[in-house]
């Protein structure tokens, strides 16, 4: 434990962040790491619990009470020997997590709960720039060979236990960068790419092979929003003859549309056209083909993608950015002692929200109007009858000016297409069927073929998207080393 006061005497400090007035003018990351003197103060707050529900609310189960002990103390080699032991990334989840853990810090019950974020986050940029994160040597090699598909979270951590269980390990990407939804999907103000790549040379420097461009499947065959560089495809069988096993990890990645009146007008768009085209202009690639400089946006979705497509919106400079979620406004707080140590259902504001945009809940999407190009968006409040149902209340219909629609509304499953390529049985939703207990652990229904994180689980968190892929490497190594 830290400070035997610490929780009594220390406040809580967050990140150090960029103002408002400033950020919106550049894509430059928001928040800071902190210094050692407030990160030596905010790990001292752990209190040590008997019980840390910190690590079991993380899907990594990262130990939380023994690094912040070690940072409190100065010993940053220790915590981030700790750290990493249980999260190959945790430079990523320390900029982009929700924080899970901070949900379950037992002394946020009756005051704000330790930083834990900001102490990971600090743990791993002082780790890097003191130069103990480096590349592992593998001194004995299994002779296994292990495709991936997909360079996602998931994707790059199975790659990564793999390699270190001693397994070679190639990675196909149909993009022409690795990263997936880290590189692609999430903008740079909150994951600046460099993070990234700093990582995946380790990554290579460790043994992985990346071949990039490179599709399993038919591109043909890809549903509409979903995004692809590949000049090149390859069959499953290939793989499935050259390797000992194959591990599916390609992310949920088929957009969710709304089919209603007007969606065949110009000016509508899937939320990842318009981020990872903006990706690529930031890049230095090609400029982002969606303009919304002095437009009137509507971003439609209540989720983090939609709160993405707010802050870029912002920064391209946007007349105005309305965002229309149908679920209820939730309370800003609740009984704690009735969600601890659990998630809470409240309103959450993101820092895209703080920019500046209208918030419209209980909003339903009816029709999109406009001659050719979307000039405004019909909409009606609703109420919930029943958890998935809804129904409109008569006489609250209106009309929202829009130049730009953007569709928001989350991801229902992978693609089919790399479904179909090893013929893999699906669950109701479209997701990769494999269960994640017992000696068939995140095997599908081919024994060779195992898949993890979002095309499996379906759409989620980054922090569960590694803790799959984690576990998938271990039931992939059992099953090599019988």
């Amino acid at each position: 434990m830290g400070f035997v006061r610490g929780f009594i005497e220390f406040a809580r400090v967050d990140m150090p962040h960029v103002p408002v007035d400033e950020r919106v003018k550049s894509f430059c990351e928001i928040y800071g790491t902190l210094p050692d003197d407030k990160a030596k103060i905010q790990a001292g707050r752990c209190m040590d619990c008997g019980i840390p529900f910190c690590m079991h609310e993380c899907p990594l189960h990262n130990d939380m009470p023994d690094f912040n002990d070690f940072v409190c103390e100065g010993e940053y080699k220790k915590a981030y020997t700790v750290l990493s032991s249980t999260n190959n990334f945790p430079e990523i989840t320390g900029r982009i997590c929700p924080a899970l853990c901070e949900e379950g810090c037992t002394l946020g019950i009756h005051r704000d709960p330790v930083g834990i974020k900001s102490v990971e986050r600090k743990i791993a940029e002082y780790a890097f720039e003191h130069g103990y994160v480096r590349a592992q040597n593998i001194s004995e090699r299994s002779g296994k060979k292990v495709a991936v598909v997909g360079s996602g979270p998931a994707a790059l951590a199975t790659a990564q236990q793999l390699n270190r269980y001693g397994h070679d390990v190639v990675v196909f990407e149909k993009m022409n960068k690795i990263g997936g939804l880290l590189r692609y999907g999430i903008p740079d103000f909150k994951l600046p790419k460099d993070v990234l790549d700093r990582r995946i040379t380790l990554l290579e420097q460790e043994g992985i092979v990346f071949r990039t461009s490179s599709m399993v499947g038919s591109i043909k065959a890809l549903e509409n929003g979903v995004h692809n560089d590949s000049v090149t495809e390859i069959r499953g069988s290939e793989l499935l003859e050259q390797y000992d096993a194959v591990v599916l990890a390609p992310g949920s990645e088929t957009p969710r549309d709304l089919k209603i009146p007007g969606r065949e007008l110009k000016g509508i768009h899937f939320a990842l056209d318009f981020l990872i085209a903006q990706n690529r202009e930031n890049n230095g690639d090609c400029m982002n083909p969606i303009d919304v400089n002095g437009k009137n946006v509507v971003v439609i979705g209540g989720g983090e993608t939609a709160s993405d497509c707010i802050g870029v919106s912002i920064r391209k400079g946007a007349k105005s950015v309305t965002q229309l979620d149908y679920h209820e406004e939730l309370p800003e707080s609740v009984d704690i002692t009735m969600a601890w140590p659990d998630w809470r259902r409240i309103k959450r504001t993101s820092s895209s929200h703080e920019e500046g945009c209208t918030r419209l809940f209980s909003t339903n999407t009816l029709e999109f109007n406009g001659k050719g190009k979307v000039k405004s968006v019909k909409v009606n409040k609703v109420k919930w009858t029943a958890p998935r149902k809804f129904e409109g209340i008569e006489g609250t219909e209106s009309s929202i000016d829009a130049d730009v629609v953007l569709i928001a509304m989350g991801y229902a499953h992978p693609s089919a297409s790399l479904v179909k390529e090893f013929s893999l049985e699906t669950d109701q939703r479209g997701n990769i069927l494999a269960k994640t207990e017992g000696e068939d652990a995140y095997r599908t229904s081919n024994p060779k073929v195992f898949a993890a994180g979002d095309g499996r689980k379906g759409q989620s968190l980054v922090v569960y998207a590694i803790a799959e892929g984690r576990r998938c490497a271990v039931s992939v190594n059992a099953f090599l080393r019988k």
